[in-house]
């Protein structure tokens, strides 16, 4: 787990930040067991990874591709 966010005692999120161009189950272990461990008071968890993709693995567990922050926005005329 690379992040953990803490909303009071209320609701954690987690974050995994991944180099690679590709996200698999495997990927989401850590976000897993946070998840196990906060029961309902895990609010979701994300991996961040240089991907193409945008993915929902399901209870509130995404991978989001980080390479569009890094590109220049497209202008049209």
């Amino acid at each position: 787990m690379d992040i953990v966010i803490e909303r009071g005692a209320l609701q954690v999120a987690g974050m995994e930040v991944k180099a690679g161009a590709t996200v698999n189950k495997a990927d989401l272990r850590g976000l897993r067991k946070l998840r196990q461990a906060t029961g309902s008071r895990f609010a979701g968890g994300v991996v961040l990874y240089d991907g193409e993709i945008c993915t929902i693995f399901g209870d509130g567990l995404y991978a989001v591709c980080t390479h569009p922050l890094w590109e220049a926005p497209k202008v049209t005329a």
